[in-house]
């Protein structure tokens, strides 16, 4: 996506150079008021729907959305805007030429911020590729006003009724993988083309690898009869997935290789294994072993040297730890603890192992951290059914992803997609 710095008519040519660092000056802790004006052209209200609802989601800014009216012309009233409480203006118009143009004007300053223009590469209106350059651009916009991208172009892979699902991280766009057969943990390609999942078969479980464009699918080496949790190595090399019969231990095995065999990783000695999750450098793997006659989370170095135990053993008689996931930054660990009662989402940091409970209310599992590794997606019955919700790690704010029948479970969020 190449920025354009034509501005939409009406608009102030002054906007920043390009290359250089943007986002508006405001006090970091507060969210800035954002005015998503009216859209010009065809479809205008769902592009405007989706830009604010996607900058809503994204819990770094205050949205004000014109719920009706015409698409703005002429020179801003900055003063006026800035009576309603914003600190930066959206205005976008989609074009004759198949883009979305995009400004973003800066009310302090009375200036525009920065401008540019999403292909919707013939996408039809309201299609998967048409709302992927929505997403594309609202993710822009939320860099430009606070130096941060925003993760709406994303997707979570799920399990629903023993199959594969995907939605859009705003909840909609929902459809099925395409997978036959039971398949059980997904877990995505850093590109965002290919899903790895657990399927099983008539000789046991199997780990696949499915090319979401192609639709095409293969299994990769056995190891045992049950393989099953697998992980992509951040650099999308190599796979590393929980295998073996009696206990599991972790393979780690070329993504794309011909069929070589897997090289062991650990060794738990019957103990079960599984649940790999990479740190974002790829040096070490987060898992769960059952070494301590519960399971616990363990890192380990990428090739199986300097195991040790991250999380301590909680109180209670039900010890029970499971579900890690490394967050995108590097410096905590999500994962699922048995707290009283019930399952609950907690995060332990890295640099000095202390651990926070994210959730409280109900039953809640199964956490995969989004991009910006500020959200999270995990399961919950706080509906009174198991479905995934969106957590903001700092706000708390929590928002319901998938509705209607069925369990909605282990959850798998996306790298940035570049294709629908």
């Amino acid at each position: 996506m190449a920025l354009c710095l034509r501005p939409l008519p009406g608009v102030a040519q002054d906007t920043i150079p390009t290359g250089v660092r943007v986002g508006l000056t405001y006090d970091p802790s507060t969210r800035p008021g954002v005015f998503v004006t009216a859209v010009a052209g065809e479809n205008g209200d769902s592009v405007r729907a989706i830009l604010a609802r996607d900058l809503d989601f994204g819990d770094r800014v205050n949205v004000i959305s014109a719920e009706a009216g015409t698409p703005p012309a002429g020179r801003f009233n900055y003063e006026l805007y800035t009576k309603l409480g914003a600190s930066a203006i959206v205005q976008a118009a989609v074009t004759p030429q198949g883009s979305l143009h995009v400004a973003v004007h800066d009310v302090a300053a009375k200036r525009v911020l920065n401008v540019g223009d999403f292909a919707f590469n013939g996408s039809m209106p309201l299609s998967a590729g048409w709302r992927l350059a929505v997403h594309r651009a609202s993710d822009e916009v939320e860099r430009w006003i606070t130096s941060t991208r925003g993760i709406a172009a994303t997707r979570i892979a799920f399990v629903r009724d023993q199959r594969l699902w995907m939605v859009d991280s705003d909840g909609a766009n929902l459809v099925p993988v395409g997978v036959g057969g039971t398949a059980l943990s997904p877990a995505w390609h850093p590109t965002g083309r290919y899903l790895a999942y657990t399927q099983l078969a008539d000789d046991g479980l199997n780990v696949a690898v499915r090319d979401l464009q192609s639709g095409q699918a293969r299994r990769m080496p056995r190891m045992g009869s049950s393989n099953f949790t697998p992980a992509f190595s951040p650099d999308g090399g190599t796979l590393v997935y929980s295998a073996g019969d009696d206990g599991t231990d972790l393979y780690a095995v070329a993504a794309f290789g011909s069929g070589e065999r897997p090289r062991r990783v650990t060794f738990g000695r019957g103990t079960p294994t599984s649940s790999p999750t990479f740190s974002p450098d790829g040096r070490k793997i987060a898992y769960i072993s059952g070494r301590l006659g519960h399971p616990e989370v363990y890192i380990t170095d990428a090739d199986g040297t300097n195991s040790e135990l991250l999380t301590e053993a909680p109180s209670g008689d039900r010890p029970y730890r499971s579900d890690p996931d490394w967050s995108p930054d590097g410096r905590a660990v999500a994962f699922t603890s048995q707290e009283g009662p019930n399952l609950q989402v907690m995060i332990i940091s890295i640099r000095d192992r202390r651990i926070r409970q994210l959730t409280g209310d109900a039953r809640n599992e199964n956490p995969s951290w989004a991009p910006d590794a500020r959200h999270v997606v995990f399961t919950s019955t706080r509906s009174g059914a198991k479905q995934l919700w969106v957590l903001d790690t700092e706000s708390g704010r929590a928002r319901q992803l998938t509705r209607g029948a069925g369990v909605a479970r282990q959850a798998a969020w996306s790298p940035r997609m570049e294709q629908p």
